[in-house]
């Protein structure tokens, strides 16, 4: 659509649905960071039959009750396994293939094909919105700026408004100063806050210099304080990444906590002025007109932090690790090969853990243990949200919608040897999802429903609880769908979800379906699209040798784990071929957006296979191989 029109319409559209604002919802859209589906209790009874994942304990009451108000949605598909493509695909509603977004790219608003995110199309309808925590969906207003002006609304951010003033716990970050007169990179700092009030600061590594004899003392001070757990493993792409570890904040006092509480004092001081905990002058929300809101939780994304009070809960359990053998691992194809080698965590041989390629069996316990800690911590502040918000909502006499997206991405334990995302593995993509409605008829309580969504619904339903019509032609260009509609049986039943992710290996698609996982190298080369290389030999992956496509397909009928990939097994080898048509036209020719997101307006659209992206799996007869027990 063009935007002279969109602001037009929805400028119109906004004054008509003022006349019924009380009839829409206040909205509230709770995301957190690298969350496991399986660390609720909800769905793991749902799933396994018991509280109790296939790792072993959780712990998730607040998020229980919360799903038994309204639908769990067991099988909500992300469509990017990394922060940037996943929140950029929630918060336009496209796919990466389509909004041209693959991996850290500054994406922004200036290209043509580009649409109005969420929150400023809900702002056409008469909606206030907002946004506290991390949003970071890498979309900003101009090429090569951090520019988000105009995007959320009121925006109280986890790390350039918290930590930057103060408010959190340990963190690294980039670490810079004036050399000749320029600003330079000079590495990484690491920064400690203690509940005290003391604050230290060090590099934990220096660009093109040796960590100083006062850095490495640091170091080891807060690793022996905090009994941090470092991803040291040889091979590790980074290594000042915290996988375990105590908070030096009480859980009161943690970045999540400080996070919640920036939205609660919003809401508290509704039409007047009031100063965030760090010092900033703002207005509470608006109670004349209905909000949509968006809360970003850190956690439980590295650093892997509990408070003490969730750590001492957890601290004597133990957890099953997953199996994973060498044989495993010469099954997959060099993408994958590359990712199970730079985050293992696994020993699959007894050397491993001697030469630091691994950890020991008690460090895989204690990055179990202070993940699922962690998660339980972020049961607890969610539980503070949603409460706060109910009361808000009881007290202006509006009714609500809830929607809680169980991680940007999911988030592997020892599945496939690592601990990690950014892989096309159930662990990474396959999340769950709950929404809540104080409208019963549209969201039933304590529904479980194990049909296919995608992350690139969130968006649509969002718009139409807010009173747009989706349905209108000039939003044909979102990808997913309402998901009242969905339980309802209104919509589309999709045979498959799709992903895809240019990051840590290079470009890599996927398919999933309730029966297999099917994922393959799109591009020859790992470079991000340039003017002019956009989209060129952009058929490559459906021409190239079947080698170099580097096919892994799963059986997940009998192999749900994915251990065994049977791309080249003879019985399964034309399957695969079929599942490479069908997701490289799709992702390829249907729509493919390559942008050089560093120019104003160069893109290209590819449409070779339009259409080929039809929600069905019409796999040929004969291709699917029996599997006893299994029609």
């Amino acid at each position: 659509m063009k935007k002279l029109k969109c602001l037009v319409v929805g400028g119109v559209l906004a004054a008509l649905a003022a006349n019924a604002a009380d009839k829409r919802p206040n909205i509230l859209w709770i995301v957190t960071d690298d969350q496991r589906a399986d660390s609720l209790s909800c769905f793991n009874r749902a799933v396994y039959g018991t509280d109790e994942n296939l790792l072993g304990y959780v712990e998730s009451p607040n998020i229980d009750a919360l799903a038994k108000e309204g639908v769990l949605f067991t099988r909500a598909i992300c469509n990017s396994p990394a922060c940037g493509p996943s929140r950029g695909s929630m918060h336009s509603g496209r796919y990466p293939f389509r909004n041209g977004h693959y991996a850290f790219e500054l994406t922004h608003q200036k290209a043509e094909f580009v649409k109005p995110i969420v929150h400023q199309t809900i702002r056409e309808y008469g909606y206030s919105t907002g946004a506290f925590g991390k949003m970071d969906s890498y979309i900003y207003t101009v090429p090569n700026a951090y520019n988000t002006d105009g995007l959320f609304g009121t925006r109280i951010h986890f790390k350039h408004d918290l930590q930057a003033n103060g408010v959190g716990d340990i963190y690294s970050h980039v670490a810079g100063g004036n050399v000749d007169g320029q600003y330079t990179v000079l590495g990484n700092q690491e920064k400690v806050m203690y509940a005290d009030g003391t604050v230290r600061e060090y590099f934990i590594n220096r660009k093109d210099a040796e960590l100083t004899a006062e850095d490495v003392a640091h170091q080891k001070q807060t690793d022996r304080e905090f009994d941090l757990l470092r991803a040291y493993p040889e091979g590790f792409y980074s290594k000042t990444l915290i996988y375990g570890g105590r908070n030096p904040q009480t859980a009161d006092k943690t970045l999540d906590a400080y996070i919640v509480k920036e939205f609660k004092d919003y809401l508290a001081n509704a039409d007047k002025p009031y100063t965030t905990s760090y010092g900033e002058t703002l207005t509470g929300v608006p109670s004349d007109k209905p909000f949509m809101i968006d809360v970003g939780l850190r956690l439980p994304h590295t650093p892997v932090l509990p408070p003490q009070s969730c750590r001492d809960r957890f601290k004597d359990k133990t957890y099953n690790v997953p199996e994973f053998e060498p044989a495993d691992l010469e099954k997959l194809p060099p993408q994958l090969q590359q990712i199970c080698k730079n985050m293992k965590i696994i020993a699959t041989t007894p050397e491993d853990v001697e030469a630091k390629r691994a950890y020991s069996a008690e460090e895989v316990q204690k990055a179990m243990r202070d993940y699922f800690a962690f998660c339980a911590h972020g049961d607890a502040v969610i539980g503070d949200a949603v409460k706060a918000f109910k009361e808000y909502c009881a007290k202006n006499k509006r009714d609500y919608l809830i929607i809680y997206t169980v991680g940007d991405h999911g988030w592997q334990l020892g599945e496939q040897g690592i601990e990690t995302k950014f892989t096309p593995w159930r662990q990474s993509i396959h999340n769950a999802a709950i929404v809540v409605s104080s409208d019963k008829t549209k969201f039933p309580p304590g529904k479980v429903y194990d049909g296919i969504v995608e992350y690139v619904d969130f968006m649509p339903t969002i718009l139409a609880a807010g009173g747009v019509n989706i349905h209108d032609a000039q939003y044909d260009y979102l990808d997913g769908y309402d998901l009242a509609e969905v339980i309802a049986g209104k919509a589309i039943d999709r045979a498959y979800a799709l992903g895809e992710m240019n990051l840590i290996y290079g470009p890599r698609a996927y398919l999933r379906s309730k029966e297999f996982g099917f994922s393959m190298r799109t591009r020859p080369g790992n470079a991000l699209a340039k003017e002019g290389n956009l989209n060129k030999n952009i058929k490559w992956a459906l021409e190239c040798p079947v080698k170099a496509a580097e096919l892994a397909l799963y059986d997940l009928r009998q192999d749900p784990l994915e251990r065994n990939n049977v791309a080249a097994d003879p019985e399964y080898r034309a399957l695969a071929e079929w599942f490479r048509r069908k997701l490289g036209n799709i992702v390829l020719g249907d729509g493919r957006v390559e942008c050089d997101w560093s120019k104003m307006n160069s893109y290209n659209i590819s449409l070779f296979a339009k259409g080929a992206d039809n929600k069905k799996l019409d796999i040929p007869a004969g291709l699917v191989p029996t599997v006893k027990g299994v029609e």
